[in-house]
């Protein structure tokens, strides 16, 4: 038997891929044109301009479904859903704190047009506030009599709450009282000897 059929002569089936240095320096070259554009196309307008923080010129609603119950079910539009619906952003906030921190925050503020910096304001604007504060502020409309009156007033009905209180206690009583004491005919008390007898209650 010869040694040279039992060799089996094996096939080279691992080959190499071979790259080819210009073709992907061309497609790098291509690749950055491509980039630069992209990048030309997006800086050819100006920048855009957000208007500066200003304060919130209405109350936030927190506590209007505090304590309610409703039906949720997953095809429910979003502001028909469990939790704070925020019509700007198109999203549900789950708990008040997150939503506080969301409307606060800067996704919210840039979707209103708003960067989060505050305008800087000037001397003549300042001194403009403290003149209206203090016309708003008027010192002598408000004195010591004034305020004794308002606390005598306070007091007074404060203890006619009271007296109504008590009243409606003793009417209470009264009723309880009437209740609970049977119906017995004077004649019969006589003939049984309760004539004279009397009860210490009120």
């Amino acid at each position: 038997m010869d040694q040279s059929s039992n060799h089996v002569v094996g096939v080279d089936n691992t080959s190499r891929k071979k790259f080819d240095r210009e073709e992907i320096l061309q497609r790098a070259r291509e690749r950055d044109e491509q980039e630069a554009d992209g990048r030309k196309s997006k800086s050819k307008g100006p920048p855009m301009q957000r208007k500066p923080l200003k304060p919130r010129d209405y109350q936030v609603d927190l506590e209007s479904r505090l304590g309610k119950t409703q039906v949720v079910t997953p095809i429910a539009p979003l502001s028909q859903q469990a939790g704070y619906y925020c019509p700007v952003c198109e999203c549900v906030v789950k708990d008040s704190a997150n939503y506080l921190d969301h409307i606060n925050g800067k996704k919210h503020q840039r979707a209103l047009g708003m960067s989060m910096r505050v305008e800087r304001s000037s001397l003549e604007q300042v001194q403009q506030r403290f003149e209206s504060l203090k016309k708003r502020k008027d010192p002598g409309s408000f004195t010591v009599q004034d305020f004794d009156e308002r606390m005598l007033k306070q007091q007074q009905e404060e203890e006619e709450r009271k007296r109504l209180r008590r009243e409606k206690k003793k009417e209470k009583k009264k009723e309880k009282v009437s209740e609970e004491e049977p119906e017995i005919d004077p004649d019969v008390a006589a003939m049984m000897g309760f004539g004279g007898f009397k009860t210490s209650k009120k």
